[in-house]
């Protein structure tokens, strides 16, 4: 299935049906009266976040929803029904932003979250509401009122514990295939990867997930390579493990490279928690190991992991610090839910 992130779709909610204009006309009643019913209401639009989906590839060959317009108000004090709601179901981690992309209307980040982007018009008042002691024979009735309608932009972040991140072959796509059940593609040249992936990793009886997103190189933040459009997708992430390829040129200007985009990108990325590992370190040599560990050491300003994936070298160690940070994450935020819980809490 193709991954899809963005996605620019047309609402329009139903709109209201209009009232009936009709007279009771039954034998031996001379004066029947008015009896036409007012219409119904037009049907919502809701955005709904269900569990089990991943990407917004069902707005990618549709993008106009409609909702159904109110039934017309009939004889009889007879009312119009109501036009039935529609629901367009979004992963958990989609934003609605309005038609300018920049607006923020919703996020929704759990399942069973909704929100009624547009809402049907009322119905139509019949002429039965229009009777008073002064008319007695309305005729006339009102229309419906229209449906809200709108454009609106379908962005997904996708929710993830920790997020992998570095410059293209990097061995961020290796370390997620060998740590997870994800399959994604692996070849030996840059840009590899071309849309993020999501694995569940598990160690030591514990279950987290694990985001991938596509390389970044100098200049991402302005549009180059890739540019830095991935980057949110690890925007929720709890922490971040950097990989630094050990068969680069330089280890420390590679890590800086990084660092400098996520700086340049914002939205806190930057200040994140951040595990540092030296990857592919099977095909250095001692002395070219030593020296690189020294680089990344001086340039991150910590002692990073020394890591293989293909031979399994140092990946234990890499999760465990990543389970140790999204561990800590998990109890403060439990931590700082738990006073919301007591006070909505009845015995």
């Amino acid at each position: 299935m193709k991954f899809l992130d963005q996605a620019k779709i047309y609402v329009k909610a139903g709109d209201g049906g209009a009232g009936c204009v009709s007279f009771r006309r039954e034998k031996f009643i001379e004066f029947g009266g008015p009896n036409g019913g007012d219409g119904g209401r037009g049907g919502d639009v809701v955005i709904e976040c269900v569990q089990g989906l991943n990407t917004l590839i069902d707005f990618r060959f549709q993008q106009h929803f409609k909702a159904k317009i109110g039934e017309h108000g009939m004889g009889k004090d007879r009312h119009g029904a109501n036009g039935p709601p529609i629901a367009l179901r979004v992963p958990p981690g989609t934003q609605v932003f309005d038609e300018d992309g920049e607006t923020l209307i919703a996020d929704l980040t759990e399942p069973g979250q909704r929100f009624v982007l547009c809402k049907g018009g009322n119905g139509g008042f019949g002429n039965a509401y229009f009777k008073t002691s002064t008319n007695q024979a309305p005729r006339h009735a009102n229309p419906g009122l229209p449906g809200e309608e709108r454009w609106v932009w379908l962005r997904l972040k996708l929710i993830a514990d920790a997020g992998l991140v570095g410059l293209p072959n990097a061995g961020k796509s290796t370390f997620l295939a060998t740590v997870t059940a994800a399959k994604p593609k692996i070849a030996d040249y840059p840009f590899t990867t071309l849309h993020p992936g999501l694995g569940v990793v598990r160690v030591d009886g514990r279950e987290m997930v694990l985001a991938d997103i596509p390389g970044l190189i100098e200049g991402a933040h302005e549009g180059h390579g890739l540019g830095d459009r991935f980057l949110g997708h690890i925007e929720r992430c709890r922490v971040l493990l950097h990989l630094v390829e050990g068969t680069s040129e330089h280890a420390g200007k590679a890590y800086k490279t990084v660092r400098e985009e996520l700086e340049a990108y914002g939205e806190g990325l930057a200040e994140k928690p951040e595990i540092v590992a030296l990857s592919k370190v099977d095909a250095l040599s001692p002395e070219l190991l030593k020296e690189q560990v020294a680089r990344l050491k001086r340039a991150a300003k910590r002692a990073p992991i020394v890591l293989s994936s293909a031979s399994g070298q140092g990946v234990d160690d890499a999760l465990r610090a990543l389970f140790a940070v999204v561990e800590e994450a998990r109890q403060e935020e439990a931590q700082a839910d738990a006073p919301a819980l007591e006070a909505g809490w009845r015995p």
